[in-house]
């Protein structure tokens, strides 16, 4: 279990008064009205943290479908993630302030730094310029997706240490070497495609097995398995019936033997796309 900070029942505290809920509601690859739509419809459902991305081409109609939700917004977990643009410690404050503007909002609760880009050689002051942020009260909390153990370490060297990193993590791409550097350093992991795709291992009886003892379906076992070992998850859903079910799995725990069963279907494959060979 990570221990960046406090689980509670459905929220993970990543700073003193900054708590981002378990569950996310992840927005790629949806756009425009269809965005909009998903993003009302999801907090209508319950959800309070909503997941965007510049790359995604989707934070203005995102920031729409929170206007439509009508929602207070310190009841609302916004992250979003910035691209190459914002790799310079003196572009931070800029791709920051642009990002709220498509959004139409004050603030976001979490600003990642969406990949590495170790050609470019700037995401470490990258992170220095989030911190300012964070220091500025302009940002609760900062963090990293798809960073590497060797680019978290050369983060840390320099003092800085990001809240979360969003990684791939699944039943079949565990990362546990990954996962097991994020706990050392007291880094939050967030998942996503936390249910893989299409992912075979819903059909294996480590999953289904739980499933029916617990009456609940594979993709809320695997989700529940995710919040059990301290992740919090982010699994993209347009439908009215699988965001309620997404958030169904606050009512039961698995047991130590069921998530180990889980973790035992690791395959040991790497994520999708290699952090040192991929970004934007």
């Amino acid at each position: 279990m990570s221990n960046a900070g406090t689980v509670s029942a459905n929220q993970l505290e990543l700073a003193p008064g900054a708590a981002i809920p378990l569950i996310g509601l992840g927005t790629w690859p949806l756009v425009g009205p269809e965005a909009t739509d998903a993003v009302t419809r999801g907090i209508a459902n319950g959800y309070r943290h909503v997941d965007t991305a510049e790359k995604y081409g989707n934070e203005d109609a995102v920031g729409e479908g929170i206007r439509r939700a009508g929602i207070d917004r310190a009841e609302l977990w916004v992250t979003s993630k910035l691209s190459l643009a914002g790799h310079a410690r003196s572009a931070v404050r800029t791709v920051y302030g642009e990002a709220l503007k498509r959004m139409g909002l004050v603030y976001l609760d979490l600003f990642l730094i969406h990949w590495p880009n170790p050609q470019l050689d700037r995401y470490v002051e990258t992170c220095a310029g989030l911190q300012d942020l964070v220091d500025d009260g302009l940002l609760r909390a900062w963090g990293v997706s798809n960073f590497k153990p060797t680019h978290l370490d050369r983060v840390a060297a320099e003092g800085l240490k990001p809240a979360v990193n969003q990684v791939q993590v699944d039943p079949h791409h565990l990362q546990r070497s990954q996962l097991e550097h994020h706990a050392a350093r007291g880094i939050a992991t967030a998942a996503y495609s936390p249910l893989g795709r299409a992912g075979a291992f819903l059909d294996h009886p480590a999953v289904t097995g739980p499933a029916a003892a617990y009456g609940k379906t594979p993709a809320q076992v695997v989700l529940r398995w995710h919040l059990d070992s301290g992740r919090v998850a982010v699994p993209k859903s347009a439908s009215d019936a699988r965001q309620r079910e997404n958030l169904d799995v606050f009512d039961f725990a698995l047991t130590d033997s069921e998530c180990a069963a889980i973790d035992a279907l690791d395959t040991g494959a790497g994520p999708r796309l290699d952090a040192d060979e991929y970004g934007h």
